[in-house]
């Protein structure tokens, strides 16, 4: 299967990968880093309920989304690196803990001091959504894409590490729209979730009309 991976961080993403790869120790195995991965999650879900109490538990949650993307990212390279591939294994395992993550991070989203519920289950829906269409997408067209739009997963964890910082530099700003009043967290959540959606629909309506022409429909013959 292909693999389409064009991320706006890949440049510096993909050299810091190898480098750790080529120096992990040998007893360390991908299935490690996948725990560790969702270790990170959990952290994550910690660090954002915390805020309740203090809002220096941003740093936590912003620690776990690091450590979430040390595992998730290097147990597929690792085993790519030493050549120790479970295609169908690391597969399901893979994205198996990336559901939970997810709901993990969206669900600490909604229980801190910066995040509405209903805003962190709209990112949460729309990156599930997200998700299904490239499971699918890659069984009926052998690509298998981790970006869209040059965003990807390392993305979103930027954008909430961003998030983060800027709750923590100046008191939780709240934008004004109407009769709507937006947090700076659920701001950045939003845009989040309309550009998963927007990704989703445009990657969705180009895959079907690229199926269709390779699939005309068959004529009823007389």
């Amino acid at each position: 299967m292909d693999r389409v991976n064009d991320i706006l961080l890949g440049p510096i993403e993909r050299p810091a990968l190898a480098w750790m790869c080529r120096r992990m120790p040998r007893w360390v195995t991908p299935d490690h880093l996948t725990a560790l991965g969702v270790a990170g999650g959990v952290l994550t879900l910690a660090g954002f309920w915390l805020t309740r109490v203090h809002e220096g538990f941003l740093w936590l949650a912003s620690a776990g989304l690091v450590v979430n993307w040390l595992g998730d990212s290097l147990d597929g390279n690792l085993a790519r690196y030493r050549e120790i591939e479970r295609p169908k294994y690391g597969y399901f395992v893979d994205h198996v803990t990336d559901a939970i993550v997810t709901s993990l991070v969206c669900l600490g989203l909604g229980l801190s001091a910066y995040v509405g519920m209903p805003y962190a289950l709209g990112a949460l829906v729309s990156y599930l959504m997200l998700s299904v269409l490239t499971y699918v997408t890659s069984q009926v067209t052998g690509v298998f894409r981790i970006s869209y739009g040059r965003f990807g997963p390392t993305e979103v964890r930027a954008v909430l590490i961003l998030g983060c910082v800027v709750c923590l530099v100046t008191p939780n700003p709240t934008l004004h729209l109407g009769p709507l009043d937006l947090r700076a967290f659920e701001v950045v959540t939003l845009v989040v979730t309309i550009l998963l959606l927007l990704s989703f629909l445009a990657d969705a309506i180009r895959t079907a009309r690229s199926l269709a022409v390779l699939e005309p429909p068959h004529r009823r013959t007389p």
